[in-house]
């Protein structure tokens, strides 16, 4: 039986312990925290194969966006009244290194999270769908006012545009 849970767990670890570190990586403090976060998901995968389920990629992204949810928690619990006054200033959109970021972080978070999981985790609709408890055409919604959203903020002209991986 160990054996099996073991097999099960490292094929997971195999199949997507870099796009999990990746997925932290963008959406944290820095490398280390990416790293921490990632452990944190692999050990919680280890429980569940415990439990004989089986561990698909989609389930342990699920995982990692609890994680994550959890740590940003975490931090905005611990930060003090002047660190948040200092994010929420709006600084003027230039179009320097920081404009994409800064744009989408004006998004809304629905809209950003299938921003990133569609384009930076390449993950199709059908699999955000599954990944956000939404429907497939609410996914393929959100990602239209999404890019549309993004190209106001950047000042750039928005062709909508079909993208391979949607099914």
């Amino acid at each position: 039986m160990e054996a099996v849970r073991e097999k099960l767990f490292l094929a997971a670890h195999a199949a997507c312990h870099d796009k999990v570190y990746r997925y932290f990586r963008r959406r944290s403090e820095g490398a280390s925290t990416a790293e921490d976060l990632t452990a944190e998901v692999f050990r919680i995968a280890w429980e569940k194969c415990c439990q004989d389920q089986e561990l698909s990629v989609l389930m342990v992204f699920g995982i990692a966006r609890n994680v994550l949810r959890n740590h940003n928690r975490s931090n905005a619990r611990s930060t003090n009244l002047a660190q948040q006054l200092e994010r929420q200033r709006i600084h003027p959109l230039g179009m320097g290194e920081d404009a994409v970021g800064e744009a989408m972080e004006r998004l809304r978070p629905l809209e950003r999270e299938v921003l990133l999981l569609t384009y930076w985790d390449g993950f199709t609709s059908a699999e955000v769908s599954e990944l956000l408890h939404i429907s497939a055409t609410a996914v393929r919604m959100r990602l239209h006012r999404a890019r549309k959203e993004l190209s106001h903020l950047l000042g750039t002209d928005y062709v909508a545009k079909d993208v391979s991986n949607e099914q």
